[in-house]
Protein backbone atom coordinates (compact mmCIF):
# COMPACT_ATOMS: atom_id res chain seq x y z
CA UNK A 1 0.00 0.00 0.00
CA UNK A 2 2.97 2.20 0.50
CA UNK A 3 4.42 1.59 -2.87
CA UNK A 4 2.89 4.00 -5.15
CA UNK A 5 3.34 6.75 -2.21
CA UNK A 6 7.09 6.39 -2.29
CA UNK A 7 7.53 8.12 -5.27
CA UNK A 8 5.30 11.44 -5.45
CA UNK A 9 3.98 13.77 -3.04
CA UNK A 10 1.11 12.78 -0.24
CA UNK A 11 -1.66 13.27 -0.67
CA UNK A 12 -3.27 14.67 3.10
CA UNK A 13 -6.63 16.18 4.57
CA UNK A 14 -7.51 17.90 7.71
CA UNK A 15 -10.57 16.80 9.40
CA UNK A 16 -10.95 19.45 12.31
CA UNK A 17 -9.74 23.02 11.71
CA UNK A 18 -9.75 24.08 15.50
CA UNK A 19 -6.65 25.50 17.73
CA UNK A 20 -4.55 21.97 17.00
CA UNK A 21 -4.81 22.14 13.12
CA UNK A 22 -2.67 24.93 12.86
CA UNK A 23 0.21 23.07 14.00
CA UNK A 24 -0.25 20.29 11.14
CA UNK A 25 -1.30 23.42 8.53
CA UNK A 26 2.35 24.55 9.96
CA UNK A 27 4.10 21.04 9.18
CA UNK A 28 2.47 20.15 6.02
CA UNK A 29 3.75 23.53 4.94
CA UNK A 30 7.45 22.88 6.11
CA UNK A 31 7.72 19.75 4.07
CA UNK A 32 5.53 20.72 1.13
CA UNK A 33 7.97 19.28 -1.64
CA UNK A 34 6.91 15.59 0.87
CA UNK A 35 3.13 16.04 1.80
CA UNK A 36 0.89 18.13 -0.38
CA UNK A 37 -2.82 19.40 1.49
CA UNK A 38 -5.77 18.44 -0.60
CA UNK A 39 -8.57 19.07 1.37
CA UNK A 40 -10.15 20.22 4.47
CA UNK A 41 -12.88 19.30 6.64
CA UNK A 42 -15.37 21.08 9.30
CA UNK A 43 -19.16 20.89 10.43
CA UNK A 44 -18.46 24.72 11.49
CA UNK A 45 -19.17 26.62 8.68
CA UNK A 46 -16.92 29.80 9.20
CA UNK A 47 -13.86 27.57 10.57
CA UNK A 48 -14.17 25.54 7.19
CA UNK A 49 -14.20 28.71 4.93
CA UNK A 50 -11.46 30.34 7.36
CA UNK A 51 -9.36 27.07 6.32
CA UNK A 52 -10.23 27.05 3.09
CA UNK A 53 -9.24 30.35 2.28
CA UNK A 54 -5.90 30.48 3.86
CA UNK A 55 -5.13 27.17 1.98
CA UNK A 56 -6.75 27.53 -1.30
CA UNK A 57 -8.14 24.21 -1.01
CA UNK A 58 -11.16 22.09 -1.66
CA UNK A 59 -13.52 22.11 1.51
CA UNK A 60 -16.44 20.20 2.95
CA UNK A 61 -18.47 19.96 5.64
CA UNK A 62 -18.99 15.88 5.53
CA UNK A 63 -16.10 13.60 6.12
CA UNK A 64 -18.03 10.72 3.92
CA UNK A 65 -18.91 13.49 1.22
CA UNK A 66 -14.81 14.15 1.07
CA UNK A 67 -13.71 10.51 1.25
CA UNK A 68 -16.34 9.63 -1.83
CA UNK A 69 -14.92 13.01 -3.75
CA UNK A 70 -11.06 13.57 -3.05
CA UNK A 71 -8.39 10.63 -3.74
CA UNK A 72 -6.20 11.35 -1.00
CA UNK A 73 -3.78 8.99 1.14
CA UNK A 74 -3.99 10.02 4.45
CA UNK A 75 -6.73 11.95 7.04
CA UNK A 76 -5.10 13.86 9.78
CA UNK A 77 -7.62 14.34 12.99
CA UNK A 78 -7.81 17.04 14.38
CA UNK A 79 -11.09 17.01 15.99
CA UNK A 80 -13.05 16.13 19.61
CA UNK A 81 -11.33 13.30 20.66
CA UNK A 82 -14.71 11.75 21.54
CA UNK A 83 -15.08 11.64 17.79
CA UNK A 84 -11.74 9.76 16.62
CA UNK A 85 -12.72 5.95 16.93
CA UNK A 86 -15.96 6.28 14.82
CA UNK A 87 -14.19 8.50 12.04
CA UNK A 88 -10.79 6.28 12.04
CA UNK A 89 -13.10 3.36 11.72
CA UNK A 90 -15.27 4.98 8.71
CA UNK A 91 -11.17 6.32 7.00
CA UNK A 92 -9.83 2.75 7.56
CA UNK A 93 -12.78 1.13 6.02
CA UNK A 94 -12.31 3.48 3.07
CA UNK A 95 -8.66 2.37 2.33
CA UNK A 96 -7.29 5.88 3.98
CA UNK A 97 -4.16 5.83 6.52
CA UNK A 98 -4.99 7.92 9.22
CA UNK A 99 -3.14 10.24 11.81
CA UNK A 100 -5.14 11.20 15.02
CA UNK A 101 -4.46 13.77 17.96
CA UNK A 102 -4.47 12.69 21.51
CA UNK A 103 -6.07 11.68 23.20
CA UNK A 104 -6.88 8.50 20.12
CA UNK A 105 -10.09 7.97 22.02
CA UNK A 106 -12.05 8.50 25.41
CA UNK A 107 -12.95 5.12 25.95
CA UNK A 108 -10.86 1.84 26.02
CA UNK A 109 -13.37 -0.14 23.72
CA UNK A 110 -13.19 2.64 20.83
CA UNK A 111 -9.11 2.83 21.30
CA UNK A 112 -9.01 -1.31 21.12
CA UNK A 113 -11.83 -1.12 18.04
CA UNK A 114 -9.36 1.66 16.28
CA UNK A 115 -6.46 -0.58 16.16
CA UNK A 116 -8.64 -3.22 14.98
CA UNK A 117 -10.02 -1.47 11.99
CA UNK A 118 -6.40 -0.31 10.74
CA UNK A 119 -5.67 -4.11 10.92
CA UNK A 120 -8.21 -5.34 9.19
CA UNK A 121 -7.81 -2.67 6.38
CA UNK A 122 -4.17 -2.64 6.01
CA UNK A 123 -4.05 0.84 6.89
CA UNK A 124 -1.17 2.85 9.32
CA UNK A 125 -2.88 4.52 12.04
CA UNK A 126 -0.65 7.13 13.74
CA UNK A 127 -1.43 9.32 17.24
CA UNK A 128 0.14 12.12 17.84
CA UNK A 129 2.62 12.30 20.67
CA UNK A 130 4.61 15.52 19.81
CA UNK A 131 6.25 16.10 22.96
CA UNK A 132 8.58 13.10 22.95
CA UNK A 133 10.51 15.26 19.99
CA UNK A 134 11.31 17.79 22.26
CA UNK A 135 14.61 17.91 22.45
CA UNK A 136 14.74 17.90 26.48
CA UNK A 137 12.46 15.19 26.60
CA UNK A 138 14.95 13.37 23.85
CA UNK A 139 17.55 14.15 26.10
CA UNK A 140 16.21 12.83 28.73
CA UNK A 141 15.25 9.53 27.11
CA UNK A 142 18.45 9.00 26.15
CA UNK A 143 19.80 8.98 29.76
CA UNK A 144 17.22 6.71 30.52
CA UNK A 145 17.37 3.72 27.93
CA UNK A 146 21.66 4.13 28.73
CA UNK A 147 20.54 3.27 31.88
CA UNK A 148 22.07 6.30 33.70
CA UNK A 149 19.62 6.74 36.81
CA UNK A 150 20.31 3.34 37.51
CA UNK A 151 17.32 1.99 40.10
CA UNK A 152 14.97 4.71 39.45
CA UNK A 153 12.84 5.25 42.75
CA UNK A 154 10.90 8.21 42.55
CA UNK A 155 8.46 10.11 39.83
CA UNK A 156 6.82 13.44 39.67
CA UNK A 157 4.92 14.90 37.08
CA UNK A 158 3.42 18.56 37.59
CA UNK A 159 0.90 20.44 35.31
CA UNK A 160 0.13 23.38 36.81
CA UNK A 161 -2.02 25.23 33.50
CA UNK A 162 -4.71 27.70 33.39
CA UNK A 163 -7.83 27.28 31.24
CA UNK A 164 -10.52 29.60 31.87
CA UNK A 165 -14.56 29.14 32.18
CA UNK A 166 -14.40 31.41 28.34
CA UNK A 167 -12.39 28.52 27.46
CA UNK A 168 -14.72 25.79 28.19
CA UNK A 169 -17.31 27.76 26.75
CA UNK A 170 -16.19 27.94 23.15
CA UNK A 171 -17.22 25.30 22.12
CA UNK A 172 -20.06 22.71 23.58
CA UNK A 173 -17.54 19.69 23.14
CA UNK A 174 -15.26 20.82 25.38
CA UNK A 175 -15.45 19.85 29.03
CA UNK A 176 -18.04 16.75 28.06
CA UNK A 177 -17.14 13.13 29.22
CA UNK A 178 -18.22 11.92 25.80
CA UNK A 179 -16.51 14.19 23.28
CA UNK A 180 -13.45 15.36 25.73
CA UNK A 181 -12.57 14.10 29.22
CA UNK A 182 -11.12 16.52 31.76
CA UNK A 183 -7.63 17.98 33.01
CA UNK A 184 -5.79 14.35 32.66
CA UNK A 185 -7.86 13.08 29.38
CA UNK A 186 -7.21 16.09 27.17
CA UNK A 187 -5.05 19.11 28.93
CA UNK A 188 -2.36 17.05 30.87
CA UNK A 189 -2.60 13.64 27.83
CA UNK A 190 1.09 14.25 26.85
CA UNK A 191 2.48 14.01 30.15
CA UNK A 192 0.30 10.70 31.24
CA UNK A 193 2.08 9.65 28.20
CA UNK A 194 5.86 10.41 29.70
CA UNK A 195 4.63 8.15 32.48
CA UNK A 196 4.90 4.92 30.21
CA UNK A 197 6.81 5.89 27.89
CA UNK A 198 9.84 6.71 29.78
CA UNK A 199 9.62 5.17 33.11
CA UNK A 200 8.10 1.68 31.46
CA UNK A 201 5.19 -0.35 32.07
CA UNK A 202 2.59 0.70 35.25
CA UNK A 203 1.65 -1.82 37.98
CA UNK A 204 -1.26 -0.12 39.78
CA UNK A 205 -2.72 3.59 39.96
CA UNK A 206 -4.46 5.29 42.41
CA UNK A 207 -6.42 8.64 41.41
CA UNK A 208 -8.68 11.65 42.68
CA UNK A 209 -10.60 13.72 41.14
CA UNK A 210 -12.19 17.36 41.42
CA UNK A 211 -14.33 19.87 39.60
CA UNK A 212 -13.20 22.57 41.70
CA UNK A 213 -14.24 25.64 40.08
CA UNK A 214 -15.10 25.44 35.96
CA UNK A 215 -18.69 24.66 35.47
CA UNK A 216 -18.01 21.48 33.35
CA UNK A 217 -19.04 17.35 33.75
CA UNK A 218 -15.40 16.68 34.21
CA UNK A 219 -12.71 17.46 36.40
CA UNK A 220 -10.72 20.27 36.21
CA UNK A 221 -7.85 18.83 38.92
CA UNK A 222 -6.45 15.79 40.12
CA UNK A 223 -3.89 13.68 41.61
CA UNK A 224 -2.48 10.44 40.36
CA UNK A 225 -0.18 7.83 42.48
CA UNK A 226 1.54 5.82 40.57
CA UNK A 227 3.39 2.07 41.24
CA UNK A 228 5.64 0.96 38.13
CA UNK A 229 6.44 -2.79 37.59
CA UNK A 230 10.13 -1.81 37.85
CA UNK A 231 9.47 -1.08 41.41
CA UNK A 232 9.61 3.01 41.15
CA UNK A 233 6.64 4.59 42.81
CA UNK A 234 5.41 8.33 41.93
CA UNK A 235 3.22 10.69 41.44
CA UNK A 236 1.27 13.20 39.30
CA UNK A 237 -0.44 16.58 40.14
CA UNK A 238 -3.02 18.36 37.49
CA UNK A 239 -4.81 20.79 37.60
CA UNK A 240 -6.40 23.94 35.00
CA UNK A 241 -6.63 26.10 37.75
CA UNK A 242 -3.56 28.18 37.96
CA UNK A 243 -3.42 31.72 38.29
CA UNK A 244 -3.23 34.08 36.67
CA UNK A 245 -2.13 31.62 33.82
CA UNK A 246 -0.14 28.86 32.76
CA UNK A 247 2.66 28.14 35.31
CA UNK A 248 4.68 24.46 35.10
CA UNK A 249 5.00 21.62 32.66
CA UNK A 250 7.57 19.47 34.37
CA UNK A 251 9.18 15.93 35.10
CA UNK A 252 11.33 15.02 38.16
CA UNK A 253 13.20 11.80 38.47
CA UNK A 254 14.93 10.60 41.32
CA UNK A 255 17.57 7.55 40.78
CA UNK A 256 19.66 5.44 42.25
CA UNK A 257 23.13 7.50 40.41
CA UNK A 258 20.82 10.06 38.93
CA UNK A 259 18.70 13.19 39.42
CA UNK A 260 17.04 14.99 36.75
CA UNK A 261 14.30 17.88 36.51
CA UNK A 262 12.49 19.11 33.69
CA UNK A 263 10.68 21.64 33.94
CA UNK A 264 9.43 25.19 32.29
CA UNK A 265 5.89 25.83 31.30
CA UNK A 266 6.18 23.04 29.13
CA UNK A 267 8.80 20.49 29.51
CA UNK A 268 10.97 22.84 28.08
CA UNK A 269 13.78 23.81 30.60
CA UNK A 270 16.57 20.92 31.92
CA UNK A 271 16.83 22.15 35.48
CA UNK A 272 18.87 19.57 37.11
CA UNK A 273 20.78 17.49 35.64
CA UNK A 274 22.99 15.33 37.64
CA UNK A 275 24.14 11.83 37.41
CA UNK A 276 27.53 9.65 38.51
CA UNK A 277 28.47 8.82 35.68
CA UNK A 278 29.37 11.47 32.44
CA UNK A 279 28.85 11.87 28.70
CA UNK A 280 29.98 14.12 26.45
CA UNK A 281 26.39 15.92 25.61
CA UNK A 282 25.80 16.79 29.45
CA UNK A 283 28.26 19.71 28.74
CA UNK A 284 24.91 20.68 26.14
CA UNK A 285 21.64 19.93 28.10
CA UNK A 286 21.12 23.65 28.02
CA UNK A 287 21.14 23.96 24.06
CA UNK A 288 18.55 21.77 24.50
CA UNK A 289 16.10 24.55 26.34
CA UNK A 290 13.98 26.59 24.42
CA UNK A 291 12.03 29.64 24.84
CA UNK A 292 8.04 29.04 24.46
CA UNK A 293 4.81 30.11 25.01
CA UNK A 294 2.71 27.54 23.73
CA UNK A 295 2.07 24.21 25.65
CA UNK A 296 1.62 22.13 22.50
CA UNK A 297 5.92 22.53 22.17
CA UNK A 298 7.53 22.69 18.75
CA UNK A 299 7.17 18.71 17.92
CA UNK A 300 4.63 18.29 15.42
CA UNK A 301 7.03 19.40 12.33
CA UNK A 302 9.14 16.55 14.06
CA UNK A 303 6.19 14.37 14.11
CA UNK A 304 5.33 14.89 10.36
CA UNK A 305 8.77 13.98 9.36
CA UNK A 306 8.43 10.56 10.93
CA UNK A 307 4.90 10.47 9.23
CA UNK A 308 6.68 10.96 5.59
CA UNK A 309 9.68 8.84 6.45
CA UNK A 310 7.59 6.26 7.41
CA UNK A 311 4.94 6.26 3.74
CA UNK A 312 8.79 6.56 1.65
CA UNK A 313 9.88 3.13 3.73
CA UNK A 314 12.93 5.36 5.31
CA UNK A 315 11.64 5.07 9.03
CA UNK A 316 10.11 2.66 11.77
CA UNK A 317 6.68 4.59 12.81
CA UNK A 318 7.04 5.46 16.05
CA UNK A 319 3.63 6.27 17.95
CA UNK A 320 1.29 3.77 16.39
CA UNK A 321 -2.56 2.80 17.46
CA UNK A 322 -1.04 0.25 19.56
CA UNK A 323 1.38 3.00 21.40
CA UNK A 324 -1.14 5.50 22.12
CA UNK A 325 -3.20 2.54 23.48
CA UNK A 326 -0.96 2.19 26.34
CA UNK A 327 -1.00 5.91 27.36
CA UNK A 328 -5.29 5.70 26.89
CA UNK A 329 -5.04 2.56 29.29
CA UNK A 330 -3.23 4.48 32.33
CA UNK A 331 -5.57 7.05 31.76
CA UNK A 332 -8.73 5.21 31.84
CA UNK A 333 -7.88 3.49 34.66
CA UNK A 334 -6.74 6.60 36.85
CA UNK A 335 -10.44 7.57 35.89
CA UNK A 336 -12.07 4.41 37.18
CA UNK A 337 -9.89 4.92 39.99
CA UNK A 338 -11.32 8.16 40.95
CA UNK A 339 -15.25 7.07 39.99
CA UNK A 340 -15.02 4.12 42.44
CA UNK A 341 -12.53 4.84 45.03
CA UNK A 342 -10.25 1.81 44.57
CA UNK A 343 -6.64 0.89 42.94
CA UNK A 344 -6.93 -0.25 39.78
CA UNK A 345 -4.49 -2.64 38.42
CA UNK A 346 -2.85 -2.81 35.49
CA UNK A 347 -2.98 -4.64 32.43
CA UNK A 348 -6.90 -3.32 32.41
CA UNK A 349 -7.37 -6.45 29.96
CA UNK A 350 -5.52 -9.72 29.87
Amino acid sequence: MFEDIKNRKIRIAIVGCGRIAANHFASIKKFADDIELVAVCDNNRKALEVAQTEHGVEGFRSMSKMLANIDLDVVSLCTPSGLHSDQVIEIAAAGKHVISEKPMATRWNDGLAMVKACDRAGVRLFIVKQNRRNTTLQLLKRAIDEGRFGKIYMVNLNVFWTRPQEYYDSAKWRGTWELDGGAFMNQASHYVDLIDWLIGPVEKIQAMTGTLARDIEVEDTGVLNVKWRNGAMGSMNVTMLTYPQNFEGSITILGENGTVRVGGVAVNEIQHWEFADEKEYDARIQEANYETTSVYGFGHPLYYKNVIDVFRGEAVQETDGREGLRSLEVLIAAYLSARDNRTICLPLEY
